[in-house]
């Protein structure tokens, strides 16, 4: 307690120093003058008397430095005097100082930036109530990398057969028209199972949830919508109660609005209960949903695993002209999400991390120039008693004002910079609207810049422990012996700036040339002048599939009729969004399996899709509006399934099975270019086409 006290004594005298300064000399001066009085009575003369005073004390200065050290902080005075001298030698040179702080401003901002998304995508926790529990679950086949989506009865297994997880549910989502009054526009909604929302514990904060119950075809329609589209559509959560929007053909009511900043997946604005607008698949082989679950607690991701792929193996057993080689692949939901994307970003940023790694050079050669011109002064310093590790301090020290300077500008860069960085960066990015400046982002900001103080500041410091006083005093110039550290610093790091310069110009070129060669690589279908719109026609039964094929049947031919449009059709998902993908077989559905069946992308379209759309008709014929469900089935394939399904023969005529709505055969007849659906980067994958 009484150290305590005393150091706090000690620290409240920081900002009292004149008054302590006036209390000192007071004291000393009192104890002079008792020392020459007693030297008065012992017979010296008054000039005598003083200096005999004044040698017993020791020297007045030198004592008053003695009682400051014992009455003070040392450490925090010297601290606060480095920092007013570099504040001093900063305001001197106001273009020097300007001139360092933008080049490290722009380094630091740019790596704050960078790390702003890294922090948003990649290390902040999910923003739901435990997340490590939440995990996703995928299709896992043998022999093929990666994991994929879920046949709705492959889930309902799961869900019914597994007990390490509280609750699971599915969803799919999508753009889609949504009438929310008289005016039809897109919104991102999503088809969900009840327990959906159980799984990321969260409740609306009007309004109620689905009904857990597991929802019929056909009834009564609900819907929840976002915090956001309630604001601008309804003016308030409370508002939104009880009204209706329109949705696949259906009016459902608005149940719930969900509370702000809940928008998974993927920005979704409206969630409805699955099987009400569109069915589920009945078919193991048409994999076209996405499925989350959240764990028990005390359940570990393993233990899940081994639950689930027990589970999978049961239903490949069960089920071995669906299943055969397929099984379960059970991942946390954040890494889940961002493992397209991790290696992309640890890559950026360890190339402004280089950035930053050349503008600490290039002021390091600035500090040194400066540090040379400063010589004599250091010198004169050092020979009036300053030692060199003081000095080392206090040029430490004026890099770290400059590099705290350079942070809070780079700060100020990088809010700017992380806007631009989440405008540019790719759609699918998942958390990329988390993206701001919060704790951890500042103290990366504060670390980065006192690192880069160091790294910069470490220069000059080597060139004065050094100095060659004697030489520095009479020459006004100092140089360290032939071949020092401080005689190579400068071209050392000229060597290191055009090595990190020439990795990143090769970077950038490898860069510019893959984006190039990806510009140039040939979609397999025409994207110039072609216009989307789309319309929700739903096809709950055989006769609403057929009120459905009429629909498009009447619309194509108006729409072509339009003036200025050459041709029309229809598709279930534009080229490059992958709705529904899953096994196929060639003529005949074997009774069981050796290993599983070749994966393909399924598409329904319409006649005159693929003329309008630009996909080259290579063999046969296209869809004609005959192909109707009464007809018998047609399918149009792409090269790629040819080529991998009938190698050195004609495809034509061949039966085909695929899971998407049945498992009926369709004849082959017809064979079009390949489209790569998933990106230029990616070879085209198998493709088949059905008639809508």
């Amino acid at each position: 307690m009484r150290k305590m006290r005393a150091w706090l004594l000690r620290f409240g005298g920081l900002f009292r120093k004149e008054r302590r300064d006036q209390e000192i000399a007071a004291e000393m001066e009192s104890h002079l003058q008792m020392h020459i009085a007693d030297n008065l009575r012992a017979g010296m003369s008054a000039r005598e008397a003083r200096r005999e005073a004044l040698m017993k004390l020791g020297g007045v200065e030198q004592t008053k430095e003695i009682y400051r050290q014992r009455r003070g902080l040392p450490l925090l005075e010297t601290l606060f005097q480095d920092l007013r001298y570099a504040g001093r030698m900063l305001l001197k040179n106001p273009g020097f100082t300007v001139v360092a702080v933008m080049i490290m401003a722009l380094g630091i901002g740019a790596n704050t930036a960078m790390f702003s998304v890294v922090n948003a995508v990649l290390l902040k926790p999910l923003a739901f109530a435990d997340p490590d529990r939440i995990v996703t679950l995928g299709s896992l086949w043998k022999g093929q990398p990666g994991h994929g989506n879920v046949s709705a009865p492959d889930f309902h297994d799961w869900h019914d057969q597994s007990t390490a997880f509280e609750c699971m549910a599915y969803y799919d989502d999508g753009d889609v028209a949504v009438a929310a009054g008289p005016v039809a526009e897109y919104a991102h909604v999503a088809e969900v199972t009840p327990e959906f929302f159980h799984v990321f514990q969260v409740e609306p904060a009007v309004g109620r949830v689905f009904t857990t119950g597991k929802t019929k075809q056909g009834s009564s329609g609900a819907v929840i919508i976002s915090s956001s589209y309630s604001a601008s559509h309804f003016g308030g959560n409370s508002n939104a109660l009880g009204h209706v929007v329109r949705l696949g053909g259906r009016a459902l009511d608005i149940v719930g609005v969900m509370p702000y900043g809940f928008h998974f997946p993927n920005k979704t604005e409206m969630w409805f209960s699955a099987n009400t607008i569109y069915p589920e698949t009945s078919s193991r082989s048409g994999h076209n949903y996405l499925v989350v679950g959240r764990l028990k607690s005390g359940v570990s991701l393993e233990q899940a695993q081994a639950q689930m792929t027990t589970i999978g193996t049961r239903l490949e057993e069960k089920y071995p002209d669906s299943n055969k080689g397929k099984n379960v692949a059970v991942t946390r939901m954040r890494d889940e999400m961002v493992s397209n994307f991790r290696l992309t970003l640890y890559v950026m940023l360890a190339a402004v991390g280089l950035v930053l790694l050349t503008a600490c050079a290039n002021l390091a050669n600035m500090l040194l120039a400066k540090a040379v011109a400063r010589t004599r002064e250091i010198a004169i310093r050092a020979a009036v008693g300053a030692t060199r590790s003081r000095i080392v301090r206090q040029l430490i020290t004026e890099s770290m004002v400059m590099a705290l300077l350079a942070g809070a500008v780079g700060v100020l860069l990088a809010i700017w910079g992380a806007r631009v960085l989440v405008a540019l960066a790719p759609r699918d990015v998942p958390r990329l609207i988390e993206t701001g400046i919060d704790g951890n982002v500042l103290a990366f900001a504060f670390g980065v810049s006192v690192v880069a103080s160091l790294l910069f500041g470490l220069a000059p410091a080597l060139q004065v422990l050094r100095i060659d006083l004697n030489k520095s005093l009479k020459q006004g110039m100092a140089r360290a012996a032939g071949g020092s550290i401080a005689d190579r610093m400068p071209g050392a790091l000229v060597v290191g700036e055009i090595a990190v310069s020439l990795m990143l110009l090769a970077g950038a070129g490898l860069f510019m040339k893959s984006f190039l060669a990806l510009q140039s690589v040939a979609l397999g279908f025409r994207p110039e002048h072609v216009l989307v719109a789309e319309s929700s026609v739903p096809a709950s039964d055989l006769e609403s599939a057929r009120r459905g094929t009429r629909f498009y049947k009447d619309l194509l031919p108006q729409l072509r009729a339009l003036p200025g449009v050459l041709d029309a059709g229809a598709t279930m998902a534009p080229p490059g969004n992958v709705h529904s993908n899953g096994g196929y077989w060639i003529d005949h559905l074997p009774q069981e399996f050796s290993v599983s069946a070749p994966q393909a992308v399924f598409s329904v379209v319409a006649p005159g899709t693929f003329a309008t759309l630009g996909i080259p008709l290579k063999l046969g014929r296209d869809f004609h509006e005959s192909d109707t469900y009464d007809a018998p089935f047609a399918a149009v394939i792409n090269e790629a399934l040819a080529k991998s399904a009938f190698p050195g023969q004609d495809p034509m005529g061949h039966a085909i099975y695929c899971g998407l709505d049945s498992m009926n055969p369709m004849k082959i007849v017809g064979i079009v270019g390949d489209i790569r659906q998933y990106g230029p980067a990616r070879e085209p994958s198998p493709e088949i086409y059905m008639a809508y």
